[in-house]
């Protein structure tokens, strides 16, 4: 029986729907200030996604575009500039950022923990280790919402993760872990990977590899969270993918790329209980937990 699609996009909206009678009950609108530094296409794409959510909502966003020779102190400065600014509720800087930056600088600056919208500072990954409230990375939030609202127990399961980012791998691998998971971590060097996957009650795949994860990944019947998003242009690799799918297939053909995540498809389907499709999985809910975030950081400031 083949598994289960989780339709990302539908609690995505659910969750946006939930956000707008407490945004209503605001004294004014939360405030999100958006940094997309130098002129990348892909962040360019998802920084105006954010910026249409916010509209969407009634969230007042700001978008600040330093040049992509910026240094990294220039950007700091900057940074700094927007803290003292007590009418923002959100600071986010996007990722990927020009390779003069010293990103780890970047995310490990002290802004105000209480504006670290994305939570991927310092005090705020601390908060979440000792599962405390604050505002959580956004792609693993939204991950357990999706969990959540699909009634898929954790409690007692064996969750595996692969990939160990800052951002999404080791945030999931938290969460899941609060939940009441067992939670083995993989990444580059683990040895075995098939057999460690194979463990899994619930299998998380972050590593940012197209279909990586294959059959022999994955037990019959485990809940499958695909994060990855990995565009493809090799008609012969497309064509071993999605073999079984004319849609993608006269898409691509039509377009020239298509989007695979980090488990191969067909067999992620055949052999999952419940599975994230990739586009329409985790990715709508991303911005939907950015936009949450807002929320919950404006309400602690007004």
């Amino acid at each position: 029986m083949a598994g289960v699609p989780l339709d990302g996009k539908k609690i995505s909206a659910q969750i946006l729907e939930e956000l707008k009678p407490r945004i209503a009950a605001l004294p004014r609108p939360p405030a999100l200030a958006v940094v997309l530094v130098g002129d990348n296409p892909a962040s360019q794409i998802y920084v105006r996604n954010k910026i249409k959510a916010c509209h969407d909502l009634g969230i007042r966003s700001m978008e600040f575009r330093p040049s992509g020779d910026i240094s990294t102190e220039c950007l700091l400065e900057t940074l700094s500039g927007l803290a003292r600014d007590r009418s923002i509720d959100g600071i986010l800087v996007q990722m990927a950022l020009p390779p003069q930056i010293d990103t780890e600088r970047v995310m490990s600056f002290v802004v105000d923990p209480s504006r670290d919208v994305d939570g991927f500072g310092p005090t705020s990954l601390g908060l979440l280790v000792a599962n405390k409230p604050g505002p959580r990375a956004c792609t693993p939030a939204g991950v357990m919402e999706l969990l959540k609202r699909y009634n898929i127990p954790i409690a007692g399961k064996h969750a595996v993760v692969v990939g160990r980012s800052d951002i999404v791998g080791k945030p999931m691998a938290l969460m899941l872990l609060h939940a009441n998971a067992t939670v083995t971590i993989c990444h580059s060097r683990t040895r075995n990977l098939a057999e460690e996957c194979r463990r899994a009650d619930i299998l998380v795949a972050a590593i940012g590899q197209p279909a990586l994860i294959t059959a022999e990944h994955i037990k019959p019947g485990a809940v499958i969270i695909d994060v990855g998003m990995n565009r493809l242009t090799d008609a012969t690799i497309v064509e071993s993918l999605f073999e079984h799918d004319d849609f993608r297939l006269a898409s691509f053909a039509k377009t020239g790329s298509t989007l695979v995540g980090d488990v191969a498809p067909l067999p992620m389907q055949a052999l999952s209980s419940f599975y994230t499709p990739v586009p329409g999985g985790v990715g709508p809910l991303t911005i939907a937990m950015l936009m949450a975030n807002t929320v919950q950081l404006a309400e602690q400031h007004q």
